[in-house]
């Protein structure tokens, strides 16, 4: 896999930005020169490997001397650990989750009640919202995001109005409400967010999935429908976050036996938390899970071949 070409727009000279899949967010690297550079995320453990070549031919010799979180979903920082070995890299992460980060403690974290993977990575740095990350003269400020997520970020390079947004905003949308899946409020610090990307007024923006963009104002309508959808009808985000929860677990473990499916969804706290909270439909978090895996293989999203549910 090679790095996937930059579009030749001088606000993103000196980026080089790495598309992934679903399962990894992007990753971007902000070319440093002699003084080496920063990378923006860094991705899934399951592909911290890649990851680390995928840097390693885009930096080109160069040394990475930091690589700066958004916040800690495990698809934006799983890779980590791998990079801090292969590069000697500083690790930065958003202060919010600093303490829990450092105890490692994986119940704060969110990777035991979401079920996922993390390599465990030690962090050097707090990186908090209003500070400046200056790489090649270039000056990205550190902006507060929360809604996805209660500690995101996103990076701002106001001279050349480029927005690096994490799942704050993709070019169709944003990522699942995590907060709200957790009981709390937290439509209002989505809505806030947008608000705060339309009043930047980027010329580009680079997501934590998908490609580059410009057409931002159609990017924000379109998400601000999203919400207002999920605003309107709670119970229609809950079911789309459990589907997300059950399409990530088999893009982890790419193919699951059936009674072991069965036993994740029953066993995942916030699958069982947000089952509870909506209902208890099919009268168990498994049967419930059973109905959204199929509604998954239906939709192509997911496949079932001999006894095991696959990643399509």
């Amino acid at each position: 896999m090679s790095p996937t070409p930059t579009p030749d727009d001088p606000a993103l000279r000196g980026l080089t930005i790495l598309e992934r899949g679903w399962l990894s967010s992007n990753n971007v690297l902000l070319h440093g020169g002699g003084a080496g550079a920063v990378l923006i995320d860094a991705s899934h453990a399951l592909h911290g490997e890649q990851t680390v070549a995928l840097v390693r031919q885009a930096l080109a010799g160069e040394p990475l001397r930091r690589v700066v979180n958004t916040h800690l979903h495990s698809d934006h920082c799983g890779g980590n650990a791998a990079l801090a070995r292969a590069f000697g890299c500083r690790i930065a992460i958003p202060p919010g989750q600093w303490d829990a980060a450092r105890a490692w403690d994986e119940a704060r974290l969110s990777y035991r009640s979401t079920g996922q993977t993390c390599e465990r990575f030690v962090p050097d740095d707090c990186i908090a919202p209003g500070d400046v990350v200056v790489v090649a003269g270039r000056r990205w400020q550190a902006l507060a995001a929360p809604g996805h997520d209660p500690h995101s970020l996103v990076f701002f390079d106001a001279g050349a109005r480029v927005l690096i947004s994490a799942d704050a905003l993709w070019g169709n949308g944003f990522g699942v409400v995590f907060p709200e899946l957790d009981g709390v409020a937290a439509f209002d610090e989505v809505a806030a967010t947008l608000d705060l990307i339309e009043r930047l007024d980027p010329r580009w923006v680079i997501p934590g999935h998908g490609p580059p963009f410009q057409d931002v104002a159609d990017a924000l309508a379109r998400a601000r429908r999203r919400l207002a959808g999920w605003r309107a009808d709670p119970a229609r985000h809950a079911a789309h976050g459990l589907k997300v929860f059950v399409k990530y677990h088999l893009m982890e473990v790419r193919r699951e036996p059936w009674p072991a499916l069965r036993d994740w969804l029953a066993t995942t706290p916030l699958f069982v938390q947000v089952w509870q909270r909506s209902g208890r439909p099919e009268g168990s978090p498994a049967g419930h899970g059973e109905r959204l895996v199929h509604e998954l293989i239906a939709q192509g999203a997911l496949r079932e071949a001999g006894g095991e549910v696959l990643d399509a």
